[in-house]
């Protein structure tokens, strides 16, 4: 108190008990902030939100729920039950070179490659391809799932919330992996059947970057979710669209161009690789030209829509 030495007895005393008076609601307050719970502190509150039956996840499957491309993984299953023809070999090789060295969506390119998967598949039962992926997912699939975002989307369910697949994979591919994964359910891309036999063409277009987007919105209405409320998780720049839609989205394992956006955007970030972070999960190096063969033409191979 040595600083109010010059006040008279009666105005130090006021002062004193001001400065007093100060000091303890400055304590008092800091001590009522030190007891509020970490979310009214200003810290991340707890999420997934426990019975919040308006919210909802979805994920992205490639390189967020399994390390690499399912497709590449059920091409190979089918290249090993002879699938395709030798003759197909290297124009499936060439397409699927294109696309994952190259990394340009041109669309002419992607229409041939489409055109030419849906021709391989064009004639053949939904059935037999449904059970031939069920076999492939234990040979190929299983072991590749991320245990990371595995346990993020059990947080959902755990808290009562459905979570749901969203992949440009066929439809009945995401089918599988959705249901053995435990999950609500999964969109992906559709291809037309009729009488059970796929007709060799598409119902629409992939389910690929804003058409994630319309596919989560429309599903959000049916189910009437409340977008601000659900998560979705992507480590692909190209799902922007689908992340901007809800009040929660993650970059997993993300892309260069996704990590970007995402740390301008103060999205959640997470990493589940090892080795070099911003490494893509690609093909193994030993998997042969009929492996890569086979991925792309899986690529389309499943899509179908019922009639």
């Amino acid at each position: 108190m040595a600083a109010l030495g010059w006040l008279t007895p009666r105005r130090r005393s006021a002062t004193a008990r001001s400065v007093l008076a100060g000091e303890a609601s400055a304590e008092a307050a800091r001590k009522s902030t030190q007891d509020l719970p970490e979310a009214a502190r200003g810290e991340e509150p707890e999420f997934p939100v426990h019975g919040d039956d308006r919210a909802a996840a979805f994920f992205d499957l490639d390189n967020t729920v399994m390390q690499g491309a399912a497709l590449f993984h059920f091409g190979r299953g089918l290249y090993k039950r002879k699938f395709f023809e030798t003759r197909d070999l290297a124009r499936f090789a060439w397409q699927q070179a294109w696309f994952r060295l190259a990394g340009i969506e041109d669309p002419e390119h992607m229409q041939d490659a489409r055109d030419s998967a849906l021709s391989i598949v064009k004639g053949h039962r939904v059935s037999e391809l449904k059970s031939i992926g069920e076999e492939i997912y234990d040979e190929y699939m299983a072991e590749r799932i991320w245990p990371g975002t595995r346990a993020l989307a059990q947080a959902h369910l755990d808290a009562g919330q459905k979570v749901w697949l969203v992949t440009a994979a066929p439809v009945e591919i995401a089918q599988v992996i959705a249901r053995r994964l435990g999950l609500t359910g999964a969109l992906g891309t559709v291809a037309e059947s009729i009488g059970g036999v796929y007709t060799g063409k598409l119902v629409g277009e992939p389910l690929h970057g804003p058409a994630k987007a319309e596919a989560v919105r429309a599903l959000a209405a049916a189910e009437g979710l409340d977008l601000s409320r659900c998560a979705a998780y992507s480590d692909s720049h190209n799902d922007i669209p689908m992340l901007s839609l809800v009040g929660h989205p993650y970059a997993i394992n993300p892309d260069s161009k996704l990590r970007k956006h995402a740390r301008e955007l103060e999205w959640r970030l997470r990493d589940y690789r090892t080795g070099r972070k911003a490494a893509k999960v690609g093909i193994p190096a030993a998997a042969g030209v009929g492996a890569v063969a086979g991925g792309t033409a899986a690529a389309i191979a499943l899509h179908r829509r019922r009639r």
